[in-house]
């Protein structure tokens, strides 16, 4: 079977791998679409993910939704043949954040085609793979696989809303309009936002912002623009940039939320730490998810409009130019591999 494997920096391969076997409480999954996210782009460009750098060939993503194949033994779930999307976090469950309800930071997790740790986990890009039975979810009825392909990057900016708070009837400032910043878009509007303001640099950006529900859109180059808003009650940085943050810390009303989401560059960061004191701001991190999966899924079933933000579908065979697409933000907005296309 054909897999898509980051061999070092800019060195990006479609190579033959081993057809994977289910063991012990494990499924096997034909994987149908997988959604390149920036941490993927990362490890094509930079050779790792701030501290997480490829010390072995790995197989990328996280983001895949297919079809289930088989079960080992012990293994119990979705019959065979049902669609479904996959959970990309084994937690370890003993852990003190484990243990207190905070799995999305285990310190001990193993996530799908991540370099956190060696031997690397091999991720899902791949014609089949083979995960533990329990992070399978079946799909909700009338969700097509390829919107389902949105399921985890969707669920990462569910958690960062979460992380603001009850943002209910309230303005939300979102720096930074990548596929996360416009599905945080997304999901601060199904928790009930009165408004959404979102920046970026670049138009395009802020076109699919707007495809996902922003309420006004602005060029972070231009300030001094009348629809940028003179405060909002919470801000989610998902831009990874020190400047988008400096936006955040001064827009925020006093007493309010900023979400940092964006992955910052490894080192330190410079930031207007008086502001978080003088208008005592709480400024939160967010990383990755838990339970927000499964509402992921039921929010995508009723929402057609996510269709939006699928840029294109481009076949396993044509990885690199799919990468590129992806890395493009003047083009594209979620570029999805087909495996079998």
């Amino acid at each position: 079977m054909l897999g898509c494997v980051i061999h070092g920096q800019g060195d990006l391969r479609v190579d033959e791998l081993p057809p994977p076997s289910p063991g012990s409480g494990e499924a096997l999954v034909a994987v149908r679409y997988g959604g390149v996210c920036g941490s993927d782009l990362h490890y094509w460009r930079h050779g790792g993910v701030g501290d997480f750098r490829l010390r072995e060939p790995m197989v990328l993503g996280h983001e895949v939704v297919g079809t289930v194949v088989s079960y080992g033994a012990g293994g119990d779930g979705p019959a065979p043949g049902t669609a479904v999307a996959v959970h990309p976090a084994t937690a370890c469950g003993l852990c003190p954040e484990c243990v207190s309800g905070r799995r999305n930071v285990c310190r001990d997790t193993r996530y799908l085609g991540s370099a956190a740790r060696t031997p690397h986990v091999q991720g899902g890009f791949a014609a089949q793979l083979v995960v533990p039975a329990e992070q399978l979810r079946a799909l909700p009825a009338g969700l097509p696989l390829r919107r389902a392909a949105l399921a985890e990057p969707l669920s990462v900016a569910l958690h960062a809303v979460r992380r603001a708070g009850d943002v209910s009837g309230r303005h939300v400032l979102v720096t930074g309009a990548g596929p996360i910043g416009c599905l945080v878009v997304a999901a601060a509007k199904a928790a009930g936002a009165a408004r959404v303001t979102v920046t970026d640099l670049l138009p395009r950006a802020l076109e699919y912002a707007v495809a996902a529900g922003a309420d006004e859109v602005v060029r972070a180059d231009e300030p001094a623009s009348p629809g940028l808003p003179a405060e909002v009650d919470a801000a989610i940085e998902a831009s990874g940039v020190a400047a988008g943050l400096d936006t955040c810390l001064r827009l925020v009303r006093r007493g309010g939320v900023i979400v940092q989401l964006g992955m910052l560059p490894p080192g330190q960061t410079p930031f207007a730490g008086n502001l978080v004191v003088s208008r005592e701001l709480e400024l939160r991190g967010s990383f990755r998810f838990d339970v927000e999966f499964d509402e992921a899924l039921a929010l995508l079933a009723r929402e057609p409009r996510f269709d939006d933000l699928v840029s294109a579908v481009v076949p396993l065979r044509e990885v690199e130019p799919a990468f590129a697409l992806a890395a493009d933000r003047t083009k594209s907005c979620k570029v999805l591999l087909d495996f079998e296309g």
